[in-house]
């Protein structure tokens, strides 16, 4: 298959971040400050993204403003005229900070929030005082003129409290929010007992989200990620597996999805070792699941298969054993009923905050 030239780029600039949100979905072997990519080689990668097509960056992390260059990367990333989303927690950030990215070129910030009662945000993000900052952000980036977006991942300990949510991101100033459930990859996976919403649960959540869109329509765009436990059919993966996006961890190493190091089969080429453009049409592990070839005979033989691209290939692995197996959230996969049982057996646990090794 030749691919198009992929349409968006994740940078994950570090693993660091002051929070320690047991959903997160970074690796739960953390990437240290000692190993990340160096200023000069984020500079060649944004520059070498627009040369093959990329339009948009998204700043990602841990916490991005954890990196003291985070505005030299915003500057140089506007000049190679990519549009640039700083995807932030807010904690790292000062009215000055915001101000600096808007004048160097940042188009808009996403803004994550983990509930709109400071006590129950400060349990879910391991921190203190965690939603007057968020609060601060957002003010400050509605004040230099940025689009802003808030990031609500939602689960069994927060749903109880997502109109709040909703009406939150309206006093923000937020033009967007995404309603998005935990997605289980990385500290996420290790905390699923912690955070596996109820059917009822998820069920409210989608009508709760309809009404919104409803009742603020031309106020505030919201975006709806379903859990995938309760879904009919599964999430495309990236919009398809190596078809419109690429990440890069803080190490420099390029992968099709943020997850696709926990397939321990594919080998994942290092920005630098040859053009990022190569590694984006000829690499083996973009390959690996690009396009239908690939697929299993239920994934190959469904109306759907341009539609899901037979939805996660990290959760297929997980659940199924196999990256190539139909993904076990659709419920035409062979494993849909056993992966639905194992779901509702999951027994329930404290939370596991995410924090680097000591080792």
């Amino acid at each position: 298959m030749n691919p198009g030239p992929p349409m968006a780029l994740l940078a994950e600039l570090t693993h660091r971040c002051p929070l320690a949100c047991p959903y997160c979905s970074n690796p739960v072997d953390l990437v240290r400050r000692s190993a990340e990519l160096p200023t000069e080689a984020w500079v060649s990668v944004l520059r070498e993204a627009a040369e093959i097509g990329v339009l948009h960056v998204h700043f990602s992390g841990g916490e991005p403003a954890s990196r003291r260059d985070l505005e030299a990367l915003v500057a140089v990333a506007a000049e190679a005229g990519l549009y640039t989303n700083l995807i932030t927690s807010g904690v790292g950030l000062t009215e000055v900070r915001i101000q600096a990215l808007a004048e160097r070129g940042l188009d808009h910030l996403q803004l994550s929030v983990q509930a709109p009662e400071p006590a129950l945000a400060d349990r879910i993000s391991g921190y203190r005082d965690a939603l007057a900052q968020k609060r601060a952000v957002a003010a400050w980036t509605n004040r230099a003129g940025m689009a802003l977006t808030v990031n609500a991942v939602m689960h069994r300990a927060n749903l109880g409290l997502l109109p709040q949510t909703i009406d939150m991101a309206v006093e923000l100033g937020a033009q967007r929010l995404e309603v998005a459930h935990v997605q289980y990859h990385g500290w996420a996976l290790r905390n699923r007992g912690a955070l596996l919403p109820t059917r009822a649960q998820a069920d409210a959540a989608r009508a709760i989200v309809d009404e919104a869109r409803s009742r603020l329509s031309g106020i505030l765009q919201t975006d709806y990620v379903p859990p995938d436990h309760f879904a009919q059919f599964p999430k495309p993966c990236m919009g398809g597996w190596g078809q419109v996006g690429m990440t890069i961890t803080p190490e420099g190493k390029v992968l099709p999805c943020h997850a696709a190091e926990t397939i321990p089969h594919l080998t994942f080429e290092a920005v630098g070792s040859r053009p990022l453009g190569e590694i984006w049409a000829d690499s083996a592990a973009f390959n690996a699941y690009r396009g239908t070839d690939w697929m299993s005979e239920t994934c190959r033989a469904c109306p759907r298969r341009e539609i899901d691209f037979g939805g996660c290939r990290c959760q297929a692995l997980a659940h199924a054993g196999d990256a190539a197996a139909t993904d076990p959230a659709c419920e035409r996969s062979p494993m849909n009923a056993e992966f639905r049982q194992r779901v509702a057996a999951e027994p329930q646990s404290a939370f596991v905050y995410r924090r680097f090794s000591t080792g």
